[in-house]
């Protein structure tokens, strides 16, 4: 069975402004082209087909052209929605749409949703977890008599276990999870929705029945703890801290139990985004340029010490799509210390701390780590 993995596809996206459906438009086309030239079997969608909740008509036109065609070329398609989507949107006609081979998870509402497949191997059965907070997942399970005394969740960690563990997952299978949710490690990019805290962390152990998770909601391809638990990435980069990033689909083929091969095949955008720094003379000059496609979505840092006179529209003579345009000189250097400074100062040694903890860790410090660390802050005044 072989199996192609996608995520936040953020259909009707725009970033800086700037609208991104024909790019996703394109992208798309060139996704459906992988799938027939790797002969896939179907595709997984991992959450965020859309950017809202509430997509244009446009948005909703693009993704039901995109489950169309692959209806047409004999792929499976199998969705989850994310914390971007509206559970309730993604799930309409999902009984119907199941006659074509296009499995979407219904809203949460406890009881796991499970496609099972053949293959020469045996059946394999993919599960499908859309986004779920602990509310949601209290919710569905209030007043369920079988909870065998356990009780309703208050975090992610507990939702999210409590939720596979109601799967029932027979381990003697093959068994995939499709799922969006922000696994504890996983490192993030700008166009990502943050939870203050890293509330909604969640450990990759509670997958450990799984062949292969398809993950989605992190914008960088990345596994967590083993490579068969994965992030695929955004097919188009959503922020410049992307821009050194290569988008790629992953495929996924899986053998008997226990044997998953995972590979990758890149995405080549319509236009490329990128980041460009000099001078205004050194990038308005055809040498410079000349070899590079300049309707690329570009930020522009210029080092000039003076600011350019309507610097962004002259800018957009030679870079239409210029999305950015910043400064890096002695007084923007001097303002930012200046207000890292000033932010600093309002700090607490406790507070500076934990963001240093954090920002090495990943994850916050727990109750008692903070605990320890105030104390310790105490004895040395």
């Amino acid at each position: 069975m072989k199996l192609l993995h996608i995520s936040d596809l953020h259909i009707g996206k725009r970033v800086n402004e700037f609208s991104m459906i024909e790019d996703q438009k394109y992208i798309l086309r060139r996704i459906l082209a992988i799938a027939d030239e790797e002969q896939a079997d179907g595709v997984m969608i991992a959450g965020d087909i859309y950017d809202k909740p509430v997509p244009s008509a446009e948005a909703v036109g693009v993704f039901d052209w995109f489950l169309t065609e692959l209806a047409d070329h004999g792929k499976k398609v199998y969705a989850v929605s994310g914390n971007h989507d509206s559970a309730e949107r993604i799930a309409f006609g999902a009984q119907l749409m199941s006659g074509r081979g296009v499995f979407v998870s219904p809203v949460y509402q406890g009881d796991p949703v499970m496609v099972s497949v053949q293959d020469p191997y045996g059946e394999l059965c993919i599960y499908l977890l859309p986004f779920i907070k602990p509310a949601a997942v209290r919710h569905a399970l209030e007043g369920i008599p079988d909870l065998d005394g356990k009780t309703l969740p208050e975090s992610y960690q507990d939702a999210v276990a409590l939720a596979v563990e109601r799967m029932n997952v027979d381990r003697s299978k093959r068994n995939i999870l499709i799922a969006h949710q922000f696994v504890t490690g996983a490192g993030r990019c700008d166009s990502e929705e943050v939870s203050v805290g890293g509330l909604d962390n969640v450990d990759a152990d509670i997958f450990d029945a799984f062949d292969y998770v398809a993950l989605g909601h992190i914008h960088s391809p990345q596994y967590m703890k083993r490579e068969t638990v994965r992030y695929c990435g955004t097919p188009l980069k959503y922020s410049f801290s992307e821009a050194e990033q290569e988008k790629s689909v992953t495929v996924v083929e899986l053998g008997g139990k226990g044997q998953v091969g995972i590979s990758t095949v890149p995405l080549v955008p319509l236009h490329d985004l990128r980041r460009i720094r000099g001078t205004y003379l050194e990038v308005t000059a055809r040498d410079f340029y000349q070899n590079m496609d300049t309707k690329d979505y570009v930020q522009i840092t210029l080092t000039d010490e003076e600011d350019i006179p309507d610097g962004l529209q002259k800018l957009r003579i030679i870079y239409p799509n210029l999305m950015r345009l910043e400064y890096d000189n002695s007084r923007t250097k001097q303002n930012r210390f200046i207000e890292r400074a000033e932010e600093i100062e309002q700090k607490s040694e406790l507070e500076l701390f934990a963001e240093f903890y954090e920002l090495q860790n990943n994850q916050p410090m727990s109750d008692e780590q903070t605990a320890l660390v105030a104390q310790l802050i105490e004895e040395c005044k």
